[in-house]
């Protein structure tokens, strides 16, 4: 079910041509370990001064939405929460607006999933994401990854990015703890 309402939403994008990636748990499930996930997590080629056209794109797909104010929430956490009703998956639909989405999406992989082609971050975007959201479950999803295909990564993309968030008060740790987990897998 979660991989035909992921077919459904890529098609929807597409056509729409709204560039996207999946990214989070779904796209671990394809460069780790399988892990228990029942969500979507999906970013967005547009701001979220485009807001109206994806919630046009959700009611046309019969998409709930979970906030009750969705577009002032969109503006303050650049996150439109939904939820497909029939299956109850969560689809979180990211807004971007930085240098490193936009690059992030035009390096986004087609994958199969299921029997259909779909954007999917790259492993190497998928490790920043982890290693920015920086819980402890996001540091697991990126050791299954070096496991799985440590040598076929780009490390200095991946540096040279973290390096900027590293900039950012808040981020400040985030390629220390990429290099700790470095040294860890070797």
């Amino acid at each position: 079910m979660i991989e035909k309402l992921i077919h459904t939403i890529a098609q929807a994008l597409e056509s729409r041509k709204i560039g996207y990636m999946i990214i989070g748990g779904q796209a671990v499930l394809i460069y780790g370990r399988p892990r228990l996930t029942r969500d979507i997590d999906i970013t967005l080629g547009v701001d979220v001064d485009r807001f109206e056209r994806i919630e046009e794109l959700c009611r046309s797909l019969k998409l709930k939405t979970l906030t009750p104010h969705p577009r002032e929430f969109a503006v303050q956490t650049r996150v439109f929460p939904v939820e497909d009703v029939q299956s109850r998956i969560r689809v979180d639909f990211i807004f971007s607006f930085t240098p490193y989405e936009a690059e992030a999406i035009r390096r986004a992989e087609s994958v199969r999933i299921g029997e259909h082609l779909v954007r999917v971050a790259c492993r190497e975007d998928v490790i920043i994401h982890k290693m920015v959201a920086g819980r402890a479950i996001d540091e697991e999803d990126v050791r299954s990854i070096l496991i799985k295909s440590r040598t076929a990564l780009d490390i200095p993309y991946i540096e040279r990015w973290l390096g900027e968030f590293a900039r950012i008060p808040e981020y400040e740790h985030v390629l220390s703890k990429w290099t700790r987990l470095l040294r860890e897998d070797e």
